[in-house]
């Protein structure tokens, strides 16, 4: 691997070269190849202690400075730079100019920034960061995974830059508290697993927030959803429909929701709650509610069930909830069921029958002793809407059902598919199932009407 392919810690140790035999078109290795091959090795080895020793250096002449709340971060990122420039210019060591200038990039990461991993965080094609390890590292790109050609130094290397980012957020994690999930400072999520949970050393994730949230035009594109199923979701949104988006980790049901959120009237007082927040509404009148863990001392949390009975008494219009996954689905329910028609949030499941078995679950999780025809009866009169996204094998994520919740048959919730994914077809796509929604005439209170063209079969 040659030495500017690798960005921050150690380059992995290269594979031993293929006898000469196993590879007669070649031709002979000459001595003056072997000793370039060798040289080579030895220049990185090189490299790599006058970075750590410059590095050790640099703590030595700012000390606390580089730790300070107080100073700005343009200006400590000045005199980190000036300082590495004084500091290789004094080193004895002869160093070319790619390896002056990838000593001052990959300090420069691992005192202010993320060490290996920031120049991941950089690159606008990778959307999750996945650490396993201090030398596994994999990315998400275009919802595949592959593995990263970076690595930490070691474990205490990686123990440091979670370490970091912690502190900033005001959390921590050690061996008392060996796990945590946090929102950095610009929106990305981060979770951190370390010993002795961790058995093959610490994990950290870290799932980019977009800067530029997709729209609904983008997913057309992508094939998310169609023009017709987009028409639709619009005219459910204003109509106040309460919709419910399901599916598993990394599907797309945060990115729906912002969606979904999207199609809300900007004369409606919107009130959001989130355990991290992701939304990002462009609406000017939107209220914004983030849960809080327990500090240090065991005390100060703050639930999403307590922030969904808080936003109850804020007057909202719409109440949009980033994940129900305990008894908040309960308030969740009632807030839907008590004059808080279109609400929105999101939860994990594989299907939207599943989804309705899910919310069962979740409302007994409050330890309430409430009979499960009770719980059905509440879903069903709750929930209008459920939307069912999926990541296929390939990485693309897709809506393959959106389903209409009818009301009880029996002691069962009952639902009908209006838009179903062709798993069979060449074409494949999101297609009407022909069957046209119940609250269709509900919608016209709200001056929205469902031509019966988005419901009819063929291309639109």
């Amino acid at each position: 691997m040659s030495l500017s392919a690798r960005i921050g810690g150690r380059a992995r140790t290269p594979e031993a070269a293929p006898p000469l035999d196993d590879a007669p078109e070649r031709g002979p290795v000459s001595v003056t190849t072997e000793r370039y091959r060798t040289a080579g090795l030895q220049a990185g080895d090189n490299v790599t202690e006058v970075r750590l020793r410059i590095q050790r250096r640099l703590a030595d002449e700012l000390g606390p400075s580089l730790y300070s709340a107080n100073a700005a971060a343009e200006d400590l990122e000045d005199r980190v730079r000036h300082t590495l420039t004084e500091l290789i210019a004094r080193e004895e060591t002869p160093l070319a100019g790619a390896d002056k200038a990838r000593i001052i990039r990959e300090v420069t990461d691992d005192v202010l920034g993320h060490g290996p991993i920031e120049s991941l965080l950089r690159d606008p094609s990778v959307s999750e960061v996945m650490v396993n390890g201090h030398d596994h590292v994999w990315v998400e790109r275009y919802g595949r995974l592959e593995r990263a050609d970076v690595e930490f130094d070691d474990e205490a290397h990686l123990r440091r830059i979670i370490d970091r980012i912690c502190s900033r957020v005001g959390r921590r994690v050690d061996e008392a508290s060996p796990m945590v999930d946090a929102r950095l400072p610009d929106g990305s999520r981060v979770n951190a697993v370390v010993a002795p949970i961790a058995l093959d050393g610490s994990s950290l994730t870290i799932r980019k927030f977009s800067v530029s949230p997709l729209t609904v035009d983008d997913l057309i594109r992508f094939g998310t959803l169609t023009r017709r199923t987009a028409d639709f979701l619009d005219a459910c949104v204003r109509g106040r429909r309460n919709i419910v988006v399901s599916g598993g980790t990394g599907s797309g049901k945060t990115t729906m929701l912002n969606i979904l959120s999207g199609f809300i009237p900007h004369d409606e007082r919107i009130v959001t709650i989130e355990d991290a927040a992701e939304l990002q509404l462009r609406q000017e009148h939107v209220v914004r509610m983030e849960s809080r863990p327990i500090n240090s001392e065991g005390r100060g949390l703050i639930a999403i069930r307590d922030l969904v009975r808080n936003a109850l008494r804020m007057r909202p219009d719409r109440i949009v909830v980033g994940e129900v996954r305990d008894a908040a689905a309960l308030d969740m329910l009632q807030a839907m069921n008590t004059g808080h028609d279109g609400s929105l949030t999101t939860l994990h499941a594989n299907a939207p029958r599943d989804a309705v078995s899910r919310m069962e679950t979740m409302v007994l999780m409050g330890g309430l002793e409430l009979p499960v025809r009770a719980i059905r009866d509440q879903i069903a009169s709750a929930v209008d809407l459920i939307i069912q996204v999926s990541r296929l094998k390939d990485g693309t994520r897709r809506i393959t059902h959106i389903s209409e919740v009818v009301g009880m048959e029996a002691e069962v919730v009952s639902l009908q598919d209006l838009f179903l994914y062709d798993f069979k077809s060449a074409k494949g796509g999101l297609k009407p199932t022909g069957i046209r929604p119940r609250f269709t005439d509900d919608m016209t209170v709200y001056q929205v009407t469902l031509p019966p063209s988005l419901f009819a079969a063929g291309p639109r």
